[in-house]
């Protein structure tokens, strides 16, 4: 009895104290209207700093966006066709394979002489036909793209010279700070990527790679005056912020070869000549045959009207897929690459790289204020 006496109080306090260590879970208060309304003003005030931040982000890139448009303005007058044009020397170094003299004016080649001293061909003068200049076609398709630059540029600072309004109080008001900056960011992530492609154009295809773009773009025989020859393969392009000419002397894959060459190769009195495109066959239609046929086929009865090595070439009735021009599959016998430096070309690489970094610091500053990643 005096065991289960004892035991009662202790049973008793143990009870108490549990209860008073673990209270019974209740419902939380919900918090008073005075502090909501705190909660409510600190993100309304919030939303209006970054409101003020972006009007003044943005005012303070009308500076530099002008700067921007200025810049491709001078991009776009060094590609402008203006009278007299850039006079180019055009040379082989340690030899004289190659040498003569490009005038370009804009994205064109309108007057040029080059005398050649190919090996595998007779020795000759290429004239070009002021009547017919030659389109160079990475400097039409960069004129494009700083035209389309400098037409972004514009529109963007159209609206960031608008003033905001932080509540527009009817759809005709002006934009507010977020959606112009939004606006402005897309632009400015245009202007960049169009930018990235008049540098690759100027950079121009790796030099290691094969370019197949001669086999579809050569100069039409039509350019020059008198004609170019059926077996010359005259090709422009753009290398390293550099005008560059590739001639390659052609040869019909289909050709005899004469035994006065067989000859020659056998007793060791001639070589062929060895470059990266040698015993390849290639498909070669001239830039003008869509409108002209074939314009590397002689006319009948004409000393070149025969196949072999310094003939003209007869047309391959299987052209491309869909009736397209007619191709001829040659042999490039000899390949001669000529770069000139250009001037206006390695000044135009340079002011895009300044501009390029010029925009990627607004585009970092934009995006920092509005809490973004940039996407290129």
């Amino acid at each position: 009895m005096s065991l289960l006496a004892d035991e009662t109080p202790w049973v008793m306090i143990s009870h108490s104290c549990s209860s008073s260590l673990c209270p019974p879970l209740v419902d939380p208060e919900p918090l008073p209207e005075p502090v909501l309304g705190i909660a409510a003003r600190s993100i309304a005030d919030l939303s209006r700093l970054q409101d003020r931040e972006l009007a003044w982000l943005v005012r303070e890139l009308d500076e530099t966006l002008h700067g921007l448009k200025h810049g491709l303005e001078d991009c776009y007058a060094l590609l402008a066709p203006i009278d007299p044009g850039s006079n180019l020397l055009v040379s082989t170094p340690r030899n004289d394979l190659v040498k003569g003299t490009l005038t370009r004016v804009g994205t064109r080649i309108v007057k040029g002489t080059i005398h050649l001293r190919l090996r595998t061909l007779p020795h000759q003068t290429l004239t070009l036909n002021p009547d017919h200049p030659i389109h160079v076609g990475a400097l039409s398709t960069l004129h494009a793209l700083l035209t389309h630059s400098i037409d972004l540029i514009t529109l963007t600072l159209s609206h960031a010279s608008t003033p905001y309004s932080p509540n527009p109080a009817s759809p005709s008001s002006p934009p507010s700070p977020g959606a112009a900056a939004a606006f402005i960011s897309a632009q400015l992530r245009l202007l960049s990527q169009s930018l990235a492609d008049a540098a690759v154009l100027l950079r121009g295809p790796p030099l290691t790679d094969p370019d197949p773009a001669w086999t579809s773009r050569s100069a039409s025989p039509s350019h020059f005056d008198p004609a170019l020859p059926p077996n010359v393969s005259f090709h422009l392009g753009v290398q390293d912020s550099s005008l560059v000419l590739w001639l390659r002397a052609l040869e019909p894959a289909d050709a005899p070869l004469n035994l006065g060459m067989k000859f020659a190769l056998a007793i060791g009195t001639a070589r062929r000549i060895d470059h990266d495109e040698a015993d390849r066959v290639f498909g070669y239609c001239c830039e003008g045959a869509e409108r002209t046929g074939s314009p590397h086929t002689p006319p009948p009865g004409s000393d070149n009207d025969h196949g072999g090595t310094g003939h003209g070439f007869a047309s391959q009735d299987g052209g491309k897929a869909g009736g397209g021009p007619p191709t001829t599959q040659v042999y490039v016998r000899e390949k001669v690459r000529v770069e000139t430096a250009d001037p206006s070309l390695l000044s135009l690489s340079a002011k895009l790289s300044a501009l390029s970094h010029t925009l990627a610091l607004a585009r970092q500053n934009l995006a920092a204020v509005m809490g973004e990643d940039i996407e290129d």
